[in-house]
């Protein structure tokens, strides 16, 4: 795996990755950004969920669950001082679908954390990783 990152005007600073894709980054203002884009550490935080997200569909999909809809939202506590490492991260999923069995859905969060998803791993070295779910019946 493969990425470049430069660094543009003021503090924006573009990312282009292995499979040719461009991720646009800026800092905040405070530290010389413009806000014109997502902070770094955000877009870590993003990456994590579409990690698991991604595990979860997968997952359930495997399991012939008529998935229709995934969301995880995350809050992210950080350390006070540098490096501002996240401390502490939770997770809560939405999975929609037709008659999805709830057991699959806890199981699908499970193991995306416990075994597939490669962010949540990292992040776990230095984060205390909670999470929660809930099904919603389309």
């Amino acid at each position: 795996m493969e990425c470049v990152v430069r660094w543009g005007d003021g503090m924006t600073f573009v990312a282009e990755t292995g499979s040719q894709h461009l991720v646009l980054m800026d800092g905040a203002p405070e530290g010389g950004g413009r806000n014109l884009a997502p902070r770094p550490m955000e877009v870590l935080l993003a990456g994590a969920g579409g990690c698991t997200a991604y595990d979860v569909v997968v997952i359930l999909k495997k399991n012939q669950q008529d998935v229709t809809g995934c969301e995880v939202t995350l809050q992210a506590e950080r350390a006070a001082s540098d490096p501002k490492i996240f401390t502490r991260i939770h997770y809560r999923f939405t999975v929609r679908g037709r008659n999805l069995k709830r057991n699959l859905v806890e199981q699908a969060v499970r193991l995306s954390h416990e075994k597939y998803c490669s962010a949540t791993a990292m992040l776990a070295k230095t984060a205390e990783i909670s999470k929660e779910f809930e099904v919603i019946e389309d």
